[in-house]
């Protein structure tokens, strides 16, 4: 047993001394520069596929928030459709039947409905 770990030992010993001058030479021929130019091609493509199109929602989202008035037929964030009885700086009174109406967080509205 213990020539076995021995012997797998000076292998992977072995292995590295081989390996890590080959990695050496490599790593000294690149320039900073040619390293950076991935990363930097991957951070665009973030930018215009995550980051971008989301700052654009929220801004939307925010529209609307500052738009809302009373008589907007609407659709919370959980799926509650009602009519805005009443606006306040950060609440929003919404009738979801006749008689029966519930206060909401500004925010939680989802979107405007017809």
């Amino acid at each position: 047993m213990k020539s076995l770990f021995s012997l797998s030992f000076t292998a992977i010993a072995a292995a590295m001394a081989i390996i890590t001058p080959a990695h050496a030479e490599g790593a000294a021929g690149d320039s900073g520069f040619a390293s950076l130019i991935p990363l930097v091609l991957i951070m665009v493509i973030f930018y215009f596929l995550l980051i971008r199109p989301q700052q654009k929602k929220v801004k939307e989202h925010r529209g609307l928030i500052e738009s809302l008035k009373k008589g907007d037929k609407v659709m919370t964030g959980g799926g509650v459709f009602g009519k805005i009885k009443d606006v306040k700086d950060d609440t929003v009174k919404v009738e979801i039947a006749e008689g029966v109406v519930i206060t909401v967080k500004r925010d939680t509205v989802a979107s405007l409905t017809e």
